[in-house]
């Protein structure tokens, strides 16, 4: 049996302009093609869609997942590793789920017992860890050597100042404050001091660094709970920060 690219399209909710371009890159060619390009996709095709669009959700682009689904050769042990991995993702969401949902009973004044460490609670480190050591090897072993010499008292109260700090811009968010205007900037100042107790960055690496909290990621994650804009807000006062304070190739051109 076979379906038409309009009825895959209905059934999986992907669009036909996808499936054109599933179909132009490799990533899933329809089982027969008739006259006028009409394409047909066989039970087959439809098992390989499903596994893109699982991979898609776990974050995995285009080549990646062709590379994936071109290497296996038993395809029930590859849907029990995703499988596997859909499992894991599900348990990091639900952790941020009691998580942003314990910050917005604190913000609303609902629960006084939230610390601060509960706002980074399912929050995935991995991905920024290896970019860092990629980018900045040099400033990511500075980190590594004093992230091991704190003690946990230290690093516990580095995260309460962070959380206090994203408090306070949310606060110059919420009254329309400039990420230029000098309470901001002061604050600003506070956070470079303390990402400088780790490692020292540069104008450009500190500019980057503020681009990294906005980037889609858990850093992101962790700003819009607080204040939904609060990462961009962030980001912007960073740059600002970084030409003014730190040297002008701070900003990108």
């Amino acid at each position: 049996m076979s379906w038409s690219m309009g009825e895959v399209s209905r059934m999986s909710g992907v669009t036909s302009r996808t499936l054109r371009h599933y179909h132009h890159v490799g990533l899933l060619l329809p089982e027969s093609t008739g006259p006028g390009g009409l394409r047909h996709y066989g039970q087959r095709e439809l098992h390989r869609l499903q596994r893109i669009l699982v991979m898609r959700e776990l974050g995995l682009g285009l080549a990646d997942i062709r590379r994936v689904l071109d290497s296996e050769q038993d395809e029930v042990a590859a849907l029990r590793q995703h499988l596997h991995d859909l499992e894991a993702e599900r348990d990091r969401l639900s952790v941020l789920v009691d998580t942003v949902r314990r910050t917005v009973d604190s913000l609303e004044g609902t629960d006084v017992t939230s610390r601060p460490e509960e706002l980074f609670e399912g929050f995935d480190t991995a991905h920024y860890a290896q970019r860092a050591r990629a980018d900045w090897p040099e400033q990511w072993e500075q980190a590594r050597r004093a992230g091991e010499e704190m003690a946990p008292e230290e690093a516990e109260r580095m995260r309460a100042e962070s959380v206090e700090g994203m408090r306070r811009m949310a606060a110059y968010l919420r009254a329309g404050t400039p990420a230029e205007a000098p309470p901001v900037q002061v604050e600003i100042e506070g956070h470079f001091q303390q990402v400088s107790r780790m490692w020292t960055p540069d104008a450009q690496a500190f500019a980057q660094l503020g681009r990294v909290y906005a980037q889609e990621g858990p850093w992101r994650e962790v700003y819009e709970r607080i204040e939904p804009g609060l990462a961009d807000y962030q980001r912007e006062a960073m740059e600002v920060f970084a030409e003014q304070r730190l040297g002008a190739q701070g900003r990108e051109t």
